[in-house]
């Protein structure tokens, strides 16, 4: 297997595919970072020479946010919204959809397992 940016990428799978195992890179970046490498997208990793495994590194270390960096940003994004106390920021603190979502009846991924009713006794 190939290391990229600190992750195995796939060697039976097209350049293009196994360039998508890295958090950070979906299919349009990992086009564009070929084309900047100028290497073919349809080649499997393990046809793959040394020269172009380095052009590939070298390529996302120097253009792109990606792995740790990336993950960073998005945690400092989130926390900088629930600092400033904006509707998504207390949507986020709160663990409820902060994108319009319904809660009613669905977004049980957000809000966890159903909290059950407890009933209080009458006092006879």
């Amino acid at each position: 297997m190939a290391r990229i940016s600190g992750v195995d990428v796939p060697n039976e799978k097209k350049v293009k595919i196994s360039l998508t195992y890295i958090y950070g890179i979906g299919r349009t970046l990992a086009l564009k970072i070929l084309k900047d490498a100028k290497i073919d997208p349809e080649l499997r990793v393990k046809n793959l020479k040394d020269e172009q495994i380095t052009s590939i590194r070298k390529t996302i270390s120097d253009n792109y946010n990606i792995e740790g960096t990336a993950r960073t940003g998005k945690v400092m994004d989130i926390k900088r919204l629930m600092d400033i106390g904006c509707y998504r920021g207390i949507r986020h603190r709160r663990g409820l959809p902060v994108r319009g979502q319904n809660t009613k009846n669905n977004s049980r991924t957000r809000k966890g397992k159903k909290k059950l009713a407890v009933k209080k006794k009458r006092k006879v």
